[in-house]
């Protein structure tokens, strides 16, 4: 489709077979010619590397910028350090949930902000018209670009291809700034796969140096949205538009425990309204369940719905999340209606996964 968006990657993608779709208005690569199951399993036991350039990033800095964006997202800042970043959210006056993001502390009124794809526009809408005037609020995500590296043998990748790095010190998510081929390099130690690994943000135009240089090393594969998807779902991680959404809160997502601003965030007093519950789920045998699935309890009464279904590459069986009715949220047993077939499905405390390596000692 010729009105979607490329990354700086695309002709290197295209020249790995990479098999494309539309992801947020961009022409992403889902899978490489090994396949998902075998990516999938690579970052699990060496190191894939994953282009994730379709992301937003703003940067907000000015007297006084700490104590705004407290006001405008939930992130607790009082005990954000530089060179340490947090896991967060946008929400809806009502307290649901409209993004997830990372706040970057570059310094101490100087932030960078990581939000997603598809709420790029919007996102930055709703966190300008919660800020004073004043501050400079810029919008650089055409200016740079991500490469995820991910997986246990990601740091002693970088230290082989970057060796001017101390990436051993970098605590889990903490961060560091670098140069690569002339220009800035921020490396931070967070991701999205449930192991260890590295956030890489360049400049656009160094996209691809840096994109060739990782894959330098024999231990380094390509993986597609698709793997990074499986990743993701059996560490238990949302995703936005689908896990998490502006008709839950964070609360309800199981993030109650990150709430502790004490700011006075737009939303945080319906933040830790629960109503309904995300929670795992693990199905009886391979086939998968699908968004808006329905959710039975024992006696056969629709009590939720399925919001990411898959069959999980490392466990050997299908796994799901979704939410359920907060008062059948401690049942130990459910049934998924699916297009074709009713399956048997069982409670699963999150992550699915246990095995992963991203708080892993590598000092």
């Amino acid at each position: 489709m010729s009105d979607l968006r490329k990354t700086p990657l695309h002709d290197r993608h295209k020249a790995l077979s990479a098999k494309f779709a539309p992801f947020a208005g961009w022409d992403m690569p889902i899978q490489y010619t090994s396949g998902i199951i075998a990516e999938h399993l690579h970052t699990r036991q060496a190191a894939g590397l994953f282009d994730i350039c379709h992301m937003g990033e703003y940067f907000l800095e000015g007297p006084g910028a700490a104590e705004a964006l407290g006001k405008a997202l939930t992130v607790n800042l009082a005990t954000l350090k530089p060179g340490r970043c947090r896991y967060g959210f946008l929400l809806t006056d009502k307290g649901g949930i409209h993004d997830d993001l990372i706040v970057y502390r570059l310094k101490e009124d100087s932030f960078m902000i990581v939000v997603n794809a598809a709420c790029r526009e919007s996102d930055f809408a709703m966190i300008g018209e919660r800020l004073p005037k004043g501050l400079k609020f810029a919008d650089a995500s055409d200016e740079i670009a991500k490469l995820d590296l991910q997986g246990p043998e990601s740091v002693s990748v970088l230290e082989g291809i970057l060796p001017q790095g101390h990436w051993r010190r970098l605590p889990y998510f903490g961060f560091t700034e670098d140069s690569f081929d002339g220009g800035r390099l921020l490396v931070s130690r967070t991701g999205y796969t449930g192991e260890l690994g590295f956030e890489l943000y360049v400049p656009w135009g160094k996209a691809a140096a840096l994109w060739d240089l990782c894959l330098t090393d024999p231990r380094v594969k390509p993986a597609g949205l698709g793997a990074r998807d499986t990743l993701r779902l059996e560490v238990g991680l949302p995703l936005n538009g689908h896990d998490i959404d502006e008709s839950h809160t964070p609360a309800e997502a199981g993030y109650g425990g990150l709430l502790t601003s004490q700011d006075a965030y737009v939303g945080k007093e319906g933040a830790h309204e629960v109503r309904e519950k995300l929670i795992g789920l693990s199905l009886a045998g391979r086939r998968s369940a699908r968004e808006g699935d329905a959710i039975l309890d024992a006696s056969g009464q629709k009590v939720g719905v399925v919001t990411s279904g898959s069959f999980a590459p490392s466990l050997g069986k299908a796994i799901a999340l979704g939410y359920v009715r907060a008062d059948s949220a401690q049942a130990a047993g459910f049934i998924i209606k699916t297009s074709r077939e009713e399956i048997q499905a069982e409670a699963a405390e999150l992550p699915f996964y246990k095995q992963g390596t991203a708080r892993a000692a590598i000092l």
